[in-house]
C-alpha cells in the first residue's frame, strides 16, 4: 500500500493558515517523518491523510485510490495519538480489539487477534490488566497494538512519544520501528523531535509556514540541506554570510575560507554552512593560514560524550562540537567541511 499527497492545500476556515501545495509519497514498508516548528502545518498534513479535514485542493490517495472525500472510518488507517486515548474501563485486550468489534468480528476472534498483537508489542502478559496499571511506555505499546490489529492500509503516528521521559522515548522509538518493519506498513510520523525523526525514518520532510522546504533521507537533510532554513532547523549549524572571492575561495566576516565554489561568479553572495562537529579544535594557531582562527571560549557545555563550545573570534562566533577534553583556543575549518547555500 502507498500513501500519497498530490498538490494538496488546506486553509482553516476564516484564516490564511494551513498547508499549501503538499506533494509526498510513502511507499509500502516506508516510514516518513515530518518535522517543523509549532504551527508549521505538520499535524494538518496528518489530519488530511486521516480524513479529519478535507483538502481545499489537490488529492489524497491510498494505494492509488482518491480518498479525499471519504470519511476517516472508511480509509482503514491506524492512528496513534500523543495521549494514547485508551478506554480506562476496558481491559487491554478489549482496548486493542475495539476496532475489530466495530467491524463486527466475534468476541472469540477479537480476543485471539488482540492477544496476538499484544504479544507482538511485548504486552502479552498483561492482556487482562486495565490501562491505569500501566506506565506511559506500556500504554503506548497498547495504543500501537490497537492501531495495527485490524491490518490497516497505513499507520499514522501523531507525536506518539512526546509524553514520555527521555530514556523511555529512546526505547519506544526502537520498538515502534521494530513493529512497523515487521508489519511492512506505510507509516507517517509527525514529531517535533529531530533526533527521533533522523534515527528511524527512511525519509524526512521539513515544513515551515505550511510549506515543504525539503524532503530527503536523514543523511541528505543533515549533510546537504537545500537552504539556510533547513540547515538551521536540522541539527546544530554554523551559518555565515559570504561572497565568492574567486575559484575555491569565499570571503566571510571571520576571514577567507577555502572551499569548493562550484563555478559561482566572483562577488556572488552565499551562505556558508558548516556543521560544528566538522570544525577541528586546536590548542593554538601556529600560522595564519586560510581557515584557521584563534579566539576566546564564551561557552563550554559538557554533554557527556561531547562538548559544545562557542568560540568568539574576530568577526563572529564559531560553534564547535568535540569529544576532546583539552582546552580549545583555536580551530581550523577544512575545505571539505564547508557547503555553500543560497544567500538569505
Amino acid at each position: 500500500m502507498t500513501l500519497r499527497y498530490e498538490n494538496v492545500s488546506y486553509t482553516y476556515p476564516g484564516t490564511t493558515t494551513g498547508v499549501f501545495d503538499i506533494s509526498l509519497e510513502i511507499g509500502r514498508g516506508e516510514l516518513l517523518a515530518i518535522i517543523g516548528a509549532s504551527g508549521s502545518g505538520k499535524s494538518t498534513v496528518l489530519k488530511l491523510l486521516a480524513g479529519f479535514v478535507k483538502p481545499t485542493s489537490g488529492r489524497v490517495l491510498i494505494d492509488g485510490q482518491d480518498v479525499s472525500a471519504e470519511l476517516p472510518e472508511t480509509r482503514r488507517l491506524g492512528v496513534v495519538f500523543q495521549n494514547y486515548a485508551l478506554f480506562p474501563h476496558m481491559r487491554l485486550w478489549e482496548n486493542v480489539s475495539y476496532p475489530l468489534k466495530v467491524r463486527g468480528l466475534s468476541k472469540q476472534e477479537r480476543r485471539s487477534r488482540a492477544e496476538t498483537m499484544l504479544q507482538r508489542v511485548g504486552m502479552g502478559h498483561r492482556t487482562d490488566d486495565f490501562p491505569s496499571a500501566l506506565s506511559g511506555g506500556q500504554q503506548q505499546r497498547v495504543a500501537l497494538a490497537r492501531a495495527l490489529v485490524f491490518e490497516p492500509r497505513g499507520l499514522l503516528l501523531d507525536e506518539p512519544l512526546s509524553a514520555l521521559d527521555a530514556g523511555l522515548r529512546l526505547e519506544m522509538r526502537d520498538e515502534i520501528l521494530r513493529v512497523q518493519r515487521s508489519a511492512g506498513i506505510a507509516t507517517l510520523l509527525v514529531t517535533h523531535d529531530q533526533e527521533e525523526a533522523l534515527s528511524i525514518a527512511d525519509k524526512v520532510a521539513v515544513m515551515r509556514d505550511g510549506r515543504l522546504l525539503q524532503v530527503g533521507t536523514p543523511r541528505e537533510l543533515y549533510e546537504t540541506p537545500v537552504n539556510a532554513d533547513v540547515a538551521a532547523f536540522v541539527g546544530q549549524s554554523n551559518l555565515w554570510p559570504g561572497k565568492i572571492a574567486g575559484t575555491g575561495l569565499v570571503d566571510t566576516a571571520l576571514g577567507p575560507l577555502a572551499c569548493e565554489t562550484g563555478g559561482r561568479s566572483k562577488g556572488e553572495p552565499v551562505t556558508v554552512f558548516v556543521r560544528p562537529e566538522r570544525v577541528e579544535p586546536l590548542a593554538t594557531v601556529h600560522s595564519h593560514a586560510v581557515g584557521r582562527f584563534s579566539g576566546t571560549v564564551t561557552a563550554d557545555r559538557y554533554l557527556g560524550p561531547i562538548r559544545r563550545i562557542d568560540l568568539s573570534v574576530s568577526g563572529g562566533l564559531i560553534r564547535v562540537e568535540t569529544h576532546l577534553r583539552e582546552p580549545v583556543t583555536a580551530v581550523t575549518i577544512p575545505p571539505d567541511a564547508i557547503r555553500l547555500l543560497p544567500a538569505t
